[in-house]
């Protein structure tokens, strides 16, 4: 079969930061059950080289130049899409940044929380909307926004509960990110679009510096599960590997 038609006749996902870490595992995930994967990232040599590690596996993997953070360039990418594939059956919203330490809220570098919202937040919502004319064309898409349980107020304010060291720029972004898909979950819940919150656990990728417990490939599993549901499963959701996290 040829490279177009198994785009056209494949499940068809984009993963942003696809190029490593959890995301470059969801996207392995995807392609293994027979998607074609695009692998959203910034740098061109580890997203290519991810790309020919994935077909060196047999997933139909392609390359997407992707800033989150910049208006052109996600507009290339949706029109590469569109190109590719022509419609889109899942967005998984990876990409993400801690925005660096020290994040006392009392001495902060507020820079540092401007970049963690403009990724995690902006980044979600200027990706998601340029794609969503092309997961309007599916018939069973999906939005997955890759989060973390340190966004829970619920479990923040719960005496005893570990979130994490004190990070005023990264945890309320991704606070923030789980407001956003509850709006979107509002907005969208008349059509068949379904979009939830995951938190990949404590994971050891290079934005904690490798520190985490869980492998990337653990990581991603619950990101691929929500990407695959089915029509009567969740929207406006937020879950691990355990089920649902409280927001």
């Amino acid at each position: 079969m040829s490279e177009t038609n198994t785009v056209n006749h494949h499940k068809v996902a984009l993963v942003t930061g696809a190029n490593k870490g959890i995301g470059y595992e969801i996207a392995a995930g995807l392609g293994a059950l027979g998607w074609s994967v695009g692998i959203g990232a910034r740098n061109e040599e580890r997203r290519e080289a991810a790309v020919d590690k994935l077909r060196a596996v047999g997933v139909d993997a392609f390359g997407v130049p992707l800033d989150v953070t910049d208006d052109a360039s996600v507009t290339a990418a949706a029109r590469l899409m569109e190109e590719r594939a022509g419609r889109l059956d899942a967005l998984v919203n990876n990409a993400g940044i801690t925005g660096g330490g020290p994040q006392q809220p009392t001495t902060v570098d507020v820079n540092r929380v401007r970049a963690a919202v403009e990724t995690n937040v902006i980044g979600v919502i200027r990706v998601t909307n340029a794609l969503l004319p092309l997961l309007r064309r599916s018939p069973s898409p999906r939005i997955v926004n890759v989060s973390s349980s340190v966004g829970s107020l619920t479990l923040q304010t719960t005496p005893g509960a570990e979130t994490g060291p004190i990070a005023v720029a990264y945890a309320p972004s991704k606070t923030f990110l789980n407001a956003v898909t509850v709006q979107y979950a509002k907005e969208l819940a008349d059509t068949h679009i379904l979009i939830n919150a995951v938190c990949p656990g404590f994971t050891a990728t290079d934005l904690n510096g490798f520190r985490g417990v869980r492998t990337p490939q653990q990581g991603a599993a619950a990101a691929i599960r929500l990407a695959t549901v089915s029509a009567d499963g969740p929207t406006g959701r937020f879950f691990d590997d355990e089920g649902e996290v409280p927001w």
